[in-house]
């Protein structure tokens, strides 16, 4: 028996002081009692040595299988959905869903899946289902233990002493109440035995009331209360706690959306930025007031006339719609449209739009989801017509569906389809947007499509079908599609650049002006960016969320060698440190010496190949890996190339943590065999459908290229061996069609693996190597 409570004494101690040292604010050796029980509860539920069986089993003579998901660290911060979320009310939209408790293991009288939750600022203990457990302690250490409120539960128990009112920078980042408000609290020191607190009577005078006298009355009020025969402490009614007066709100309100000075408002701004930076996008008002405010009153007369000509609305009286029917507002919006390479605007669009976010799930829309055709397919298609000199046509259907509402593009791909496939089309099987007529080809962006076929005459017959169907509008050859320049060159080539986008990300970033330096690789070679905990603030120069969202965009359409560099910039939107500012500005710098630069299509011999490479716990970080353990996991790179120019990349890391090279190299090799198997399924299928797409050899192949041998041995041999078993189920898809011969491995160097740029920062001459192999140039 001593032995055993020895046993439970040591596990509630080691816990104790585990929970203690990553949140000391908040675990006390009061809690002794609760990781007592808890280390019991362990005790019950581990199997014995000798028996393999738990003592709980032996006492109830049945098989209990211990849930291990349901044990979380003792004394870790949980965060338990608020009360009026649970029970299926609505809260303020801007209220907080979630308030924090520390963990004190399971309920002993509910199921195990509930826990017993201590409230930091009541001291109440009550079991809780609506859970998420910060087992790492994640969020009560470095910088995340600023945004953590003080704990109060020990002063609520009476085991230490209520903190007196301070007016340092700490307290006033940590109070929820301007300092007006802070002056009206009077703190007292908890008496030996707590007492009800009493009812309160002030001859009709309500608390605010008194509150607010005793604010005026300043320094006479302390007297007043010295000089009190009770010695009762007031306290106001519990029904009074949470009340804040409307003018304290403002004040908060006010002071937040001004100028943060305190650390709690740097971490909490609440900050309301413009829907969007391009200026050629405006609401009605903001177009009224423009030089060419009559262009916009065309559009929009237009934009009335298309709507009622098409029968898209009915005009009734509101005293008509029925009681208790949702009336929703509409909202214009005005863009003026301009061509990508000159800036020129040649076309003024009005959209009248309902405002979508008065509708309500189940009542006025139920799916969203509408398809667009993916870059992949729009790429292999224009390779395609490269290789076999067809002719395109870019088409815009001018869509009259009711724009804003939630099922909009849903509702429009439906009629799409239904029409197109009336028409003779037939939908691709592989990817929703292609359509198949004849010999010719229709991709489908929404409302942005393009026609491409070895047969013009085939390309004027279906677009007379188009327009007796649809109005559509012919935009000629294609240019700029989907804010891409498109160029073909007479030497074959055709180029991909987006020069507006980058001129727009280097006026964000100040590199506009004159004597901005550029640099010859988007990211440093020395350095590897991570959390940076402890480093220098980002002084919000710039706005860092909109770059790197222009950046993403720029890097996934035509700018692959920024892939990492930018990857690693995004990772740390949520709390950018003026480290990682630096990052995107080098990248800023790059883009600023290869302005006019992109993607160039150069087609060359038929063939299909993947490039994969993976850097093994490349980013680990000794110092950080406490606060960051994503510094253990691997980076794995690809990119898919068709005739010798690229279709598809990524720069990512794996979302597990892999033990060895080789499993961090299997785990990329069938990451981007998931986008190899679509696209060999689409070349098959476009063959079946008899358009002359050109595929090399007779049977289509795919050529894989990887510089681990171990992972192209477990790809190819389906061995078990011990360092490579746990490898889960779904990283061997792909090895059945490697045995059917449609998919072939082959080694490369490391020298000569062109994946190399997604995984790491390079060297200039082997980064330069690297992009034009990929790029072009």
């Amino acid at each position: 028996a001593e032995k055993k409570i020895r046993d439970l004494q040591d596990g509630a101690r080691t816990m104790l002081l585990h929970a203690q040292r990553r949140w000391p604010d908040a675990i006390s050796t009061h809690l002794w009692p609760y990781a007592m029980r808890m280390s019991n509860d362990i005790h019950n539920n581990s199997p014995l040595n000798s028996k393999q069986v738990s003592p709980i089993e032996l006492f109830s003579g049945s098989t209990v299988q211990p849930q291990l998901k349901h044990f979380h660290h003792f004394g870790c911060p949980v965060y338990v959905l608020d009360s009026a979320l649970q029970a299926g009310k609505k809260i303020r939209k801007w209220s907080e869903r979630a308030r924090i408790g520390i963990n004190l293991g399971s309920s002993p009288q509910h199921a195990k899946s509930v826990a017993l939750v201590l409230s930091l600022s009541s001291g109440n203990v009550s079991p809780q289902f609506h859970c998420a457990f910060d087992d790492m302690f994640e969020t009560t250490t470095g910088n995340q233990a600023k945004l953590i409120p003080k704990s109060r539960w020990q002063e609520k128990a009476h085991l230490r002493k209520t903190r007196e009112l301070s007016t340092t920078q700490e307290d006033e980042g940590t109070s929820t109440l301007p300092p007006e408000a802070m002056a009206r609290e009077v703190v007292q020191q908890p008496t030996q035995e707590a007492e009800n607190p009493p009812n309160v009577e002030a001859d009709g005078q309500d608390q605010v009331d008194l509150s607010q006298q005793q604010t005026e009355q300043g320094s006479e009020q302390q007297v007043d209360q010295n000089v009190r025969r009770s010695t009762r402490e007031r306290r106001p009614p519990a029904r009074m706690a949470d009340y804040i007066p409307i003018d304290q709100v403002a004040f908060e309100a006010i002071a937040e959306l001004s100028e943060p000075e305190t650390e709690w408002e740097q971490a909490n701004p609440l900050l309301a930025y413009k829907a969007t930076s391009d200026p050629d996008t405006m609401y009605l008002w903001q177009a009224m007031k423009e030089p060419d405010a009559n262009k916009f009153r065309e559009a929009m007369q237009v934009e009335i006339d298309d709507h009622m000509k098409g029968g898209h609305w009915q005009v009734v009286l509101r005293s008509s719609v029925p009681k208790g029917s949702a009336i929703l507002p509409a909202v214009w919006q005005m863009k003026r449209k301009r061509r990508i390479s000159t800036r020129e605007v040649y076309k003024w669009k009005a959209r009248i739009n309902i405002d979508g976010s008065k509708q309500i799930y189940g009542v006025h829309y139920d799916e969203t989801y509408a398809p667009v055709v993916t870059w992949a397919t729009v790429r292999y298609f224009l390779i395609q017509a490269l290789i076999k000199g067809w002719y395109t046509k870019q088409l815009v259907q001018l869509i009259k569906n009711l724009y804003g509402q939630k099922q909009a593009g849903r509702v429009w791909n439906q009629h799409l389809v239904r029409n197109l496939t009336k028409l003779g089309f037939t939908q691709s099987s592989v990817d929703e947007c292609v359509f198949y007529f004849k010999k010719s080809i229709f991709l489908v962006y929404t409302d942005d499509t393009i026609l491409l076929g070895p047969d013009q005459k085939e390309l004027d017959q279906i677009y007379k079908m188009l327009q007796m169907a649809f109005n559509i509008q012919d935009e000629g050859n294609l240019c700029d599609y989907l804010g891409i320049h498109i160029t073909r060159c007479e030497d074959g080539t055709m180029q991909l650049t987006q020069p507006h986008l980058i001129d727009s990300i280097l006026a964000d970033l100040g590199l506009d002006k004159q004597g901005a330096t550029g640099r010859v690789t988007p990211a440093l070679t020395s350095r590897i960016l991570h959390h940076d905990i402890d480093g220098e603030p980002f002084d919000e120069r710039f706005h860092y969320r909109s770059i790197i969202g222009k950046l993403n965009f720029l890097e996934k359409s035509t700018r692959p060698e920024i892939a990492y560099a930018v990857h690693q910039c995004a990772r740390f939107c949520s709390n950018p440190k003026q480290s990682h500012a630096e990052a995107v500005k080098r990248i800023g710098r790059y883009l600023l010496e290869t302005r006019d630069k992109g993607l160039i299509l150069h087609p060359n011999e038929t063939t299909f190949e993947c490039w994969v490479d993976a850097s093994h716990a490349g980013e680990w970080n000794r110092e950080n890996a406490i606060d960051d353990p994503s510094t253990a996991k691997s980076r794995m790179g690809f990119v898919l190339m068709f005739a010798g120019c690229p279709l598809i990349w990524s720069s990512k890391l794996q979302t597990e943590i892999a033990l060895s090279s080789t499993e961090a190299e299997y785990i990329s090799l069938s990451a981007a065999m998931r986008e190899v198997l679509p696209l060999l399924s689409l070349m098959k299928e476009a063959r079946n459908y008899g358009v002359p797409v050109e595929i090399g050899k007779v049977d289509i192949h795919c050529k894989i290229f990887e510089d681990n041998s171990g992972a192209l041995e477990l790809a190819k041999v389906p061995k078990m061996r011990p360092r490579t078993k746990h490898l889960n189920i779904k990283y061997h898809h792909f090895r059945q069609h490697v045995q059917s011969g449609l998919l072939s491995l082959h080694a490369v160097t490391t020298e000569q693996q062109i994946a190399d740029i997604f995984t790491k920062p390079l060297s200039d001459l082997l980064f330069q190597r690297h992009r034009r192999a990929i790029c072009g140039w």
